[in-house]
């Protein structure tokens, strides 16, 4: 019985690891494709939408990036229009853009919390248009919104990672020991980074925050880690017996699991700091 219960767990791990790194994928390319508004066309949806106000900029149409990776123009979460607004502490404005995209047809109107007021989030004409309430001020955005392909893409990624996860640590769990304890651990070590920081992205949700550039962003840390644990892995592989004495080769198993499980602080906190000096640049997305 405890023999299955490790193997379900290590299927579990390989699933959560790789059905990551596919939805990662899934989210990418089914995000692409899209037509970003142009400058004519978000100062005409800010008028609708918001008759009478005044921005405080020109709202004019940038092509941004996430965390140091440039996003291409046809790239879901790039070509996004910014307005910034003085709506002080009555929420007119909130309940003006409600009756607006009311009026008007724009379609799932969903209410965002917000800072001060409630903010709104609607679609129509393949654009995604918000509302929202921070410290910083009133800002409405004006973006493309996710193709109709991107929910399928994003879910067929994520469960062919995942299968693929689950049969690869299966397989290696059917193993004789210590060879899954070896190679799950370098594998989990290897994507660890890139997962964690993946479901903290998440939690902004898929389409506000694109999740894939998180694992270009990491390349120059992930890369050397891939080719160390590659090298080590090699080193530490179990041989026959016949070839070296098995106990020998247990103890070094057991190192190179000890020192990459103490590594993996090490490296989460390099992948935070990766991202924090890769974010620092885009301040032209509020």
């Amino acid at each position: 019985m405890s023999q299955r219960l490790r193997r379900g767990a290590l299927m579990l791990l390989g699933a959560v690891l790789l059905g990551t790194v596919g939805l990662s994928l899934g989210t990418w390319y089914g995000g692409r494709g899209v037509t970003p508004p142009n400058d004519d066309q978000a100062q005409s949806v800010a008028a609708q939408l918001l008759p009478g106000a005044v921005p405080g900029d020109s709202g004019q149409v940038v092509h941004g990036y996430r965390w140091g990776v440039h996003l291409a123009a046809d790239d879901l979460g790039s070509g996004r229009a910014s307005f910034w607004y003085d709506d002080g502490d009555d929420c007119g404005l909130s309940e003006q853009f409600r009756r607006s995209a009311g009026t008007q047809g724009w379609q799932g109107l969903r209410r965002v919390p917000g800072y001060l007021c409630d903010g709104w989030r609607a679609e129509r004409d393949g654009l995604t248009v918000a509302l929202e309430y921070s410290a910083s001020g009133t800002e409405l955005t004006i973006a493309p919104a996710a193709p109709g392909t991107f929910l399928l893409s994003t879910v067929a990624g994520t469960l062919a990672g995942a299968a693929a996860g689950a049969a690869l640590f299966g397989w290696v769990a059917r193993r004789r020991r210590p060879v899954p304890l070896l190679v799950c651990t370098l594998v989990t070590v290897g994507l660890l980074p890139g997962v964690a920081l993946t479901w903290t992205v998440l939690g902004l949700g898929i389409v506000a925050e694109p999740v894939w550039p998180v694992w270009p962003a990491l390349a120059p840390l992930l890369v050397p880690l891939w080719l160390v644990l590659l090298l080590v892995g090699v080193y530490a592989f179990p041989k026959r017996e016949t070839e070296t004495d098995p106990s020998s080769r247990v103890t070094v198993v057991v190192v190179v699991v000890s020192v990459a499980c103490a590594l993996a602080p090490v490296v989460m906190a390099a992948a935070l700091l990766f991202m924090f000096v890769g974010a620092q640049p885009a301040q032209e997305w509020p």
